[in-house]
């Protein structure tokens, strides 16, 4: 199965004083850099397509412009345009900071054992909440993604085939606040 890497990193929030792709990340590198290599980790010389700003660590990474008015518009012209060809793409956004490399590669087998024909789109049900990003889209939804209306990022992953796999685990939570970057950080120098 062959698998590739979109990365959201187009939000126009700057309540963090900068853009969440550029902040540092306790591993090193920007918040985007960090998802990017652990990406590479377990999914070696695999397509990377960044949607949104460039990555101030990885300039070179194909990308394409966001539209900036929200996750699922974003998506759906990515959809539109060319890619490379891939069986499904984890979709993650930049502020999904605290994935490691044994969690994406466990996520990544349950993920194949569930939908090993890639038909539908992956979700995580996480603390009784929905997850579409840092879900697995498959290449073959693309056109029904690329044609769907849907504003929400909810309405159009639960508007396509989909498939719900709980899961627990602190790589599921977005670093949304100041707050919750300071707790991040934190930790992340602590060594915890």
């Amino acid at each position: 199965m062959k698998s590739g890497l979109l990365l959201l990193s187009g939000g126009s929030g700057n309540r963090m004083g900068a853009p969440k792709h550029a902040l540092d990340h306790p591993a090193g590198g920007s918040w985007g850099g960090y998802l990017v290599r652990i990406f590479e980790s377990v999914f070696p010389h695999a397509p990377i397509q960044v949607l949104g700003d460039p990555l101030p660590d990885r300039p070179g990474l194909p990308r394409l412009d966001d539209p900036r008015e929200g996750p699922a518009v974003a998506l759906r012209t990515w959809a539109a345009a060319e890619a490379p060809e891939v069986d499904r793409w984890w979709v993650v956004a930049c502020d999904q900071v605290r994935w490691t490399s044994e969690r994406l590669t466990e996520w990544a087998r349950i993920c194949e054992l569930e939908d090993p024909e890639a038909r539908r789109w992956i979700l995580a049900l996480h603390g009784g909440h929905l997850q579409s990003l840092g879900g697995w889209l498959p290449s073959a939804l693309r056109p029904a993604l690329a044609a769907s209306t849907a504003r929400s990022l909810m309405a159009l992953s639960t508007s396509l085939p989909h498939i719900t796999v709980p899961r627990e685990g602190e790589e599921w939570v977005d670093v949304d606040t100041p707050e919750e970057r300071g707790a991040f950080e934190n930790k992340g120098s602590s060594g915890n």
